[in-house]
């Protein structure tokens, strides 16, 4: 009896931590999409210097990529986690958000550490179907550009017609289109298993309507829903 006693309270001890071990990854993962709704917000209330309007109505989809850390000395490299979500071509609504990580190298002048924030407008759905097919390096598997800011239409006009995608990030306050070549996209099976709690792929998420929407994505879904496409 005093055996089975302990063993019930071994069980009960395990089951206990690994509750609270899935509900810390879900949190973490819960304002991490919470920070890209922040970050997005932020972006799009700079004056002449957000991301043009007809930009966001023209987009297939978007990822953001909060708190990116580069860091280097000649050489350099980043890393960071974020989320991606999908416009519906029919319907004009928006995915759920998946989770992906953004790691890449680069080489330069640059010493020190920073945390940076990306944005990137996926303007075409055969970059999509790249990103959700595996791992996806910009410049090789898709065009990329720095993408213009402000509002003036005429600068994204040619861009919207050449596809591919726009990549922006904001460090230290100044926001400004970015060429981000090199770096490889990659989804991350832990954080959508957090979110949703199960283990759906990035494309059941975002193509499949296989998930509901997490209440964590209200505010990114909000700021979306001002830009439906024309």
């Amino acid at each position: 009896m005093k055996k089975l006693t302990v063993l019930i309270s071994i069980a009960a001890l395990s089951f206990s931590i690994i509750c609270c071990s899935s509900a810390r990854a879900e949190s973490r993962w819960s304002r991490l999409v919470e920070e890209s709704g922040r970050v997005l917000g932020e972006i799009q209330q700079m004056p002449d210097q957000s991301i043009p309007e007809d930009l966001m109505r023209s987009c297939h989809a978007i990822c953001i990529f909060p708190n990116t850390i580069s860091a280097g000395f000649i050489f350099g490299g980043k890393y960071g986690q974020g989320i991606m979500m999908v416009r519906d071509e029919r319907t004009d609504s928006w995915s759920p958000p998946a989770a992906f990580t953004m790691a890449g190298g680069s080489f330069g002048w640059q010493i020190g550490g920073q945390a940076t924030d990306f944005v990137l407008l996926v303007m075409n759905r055969r970059s999509v179907d790249g990103i959700l097919d595996g791992k996806f390096k910009l410049g090789a598997d898709a065009s990329v550009a720095a993408g213009p800011v402000g509002r003036a239409a005429e600068a994204s006009t040619d861009i919207q017609l050449k596809g591919g995608i726009l990549s922006y990030s904001r460090s230290r306050g100044l926001f400004a289109g970015v060429k981000l070549e090199g770096a490889v996209i990659a989804q991350q099976w832990d954080g959508n298993f957090a979110l949703y709690g199960k283990g759906f792929s990035a494309r059941q998420i975002l193509l499949e309507d296989m998930v509901k929407m997490p209440k964590s994505a209200d505010s990114l879904l909000a700021i979306l829903s001002k830009y439906p496409k024309r």
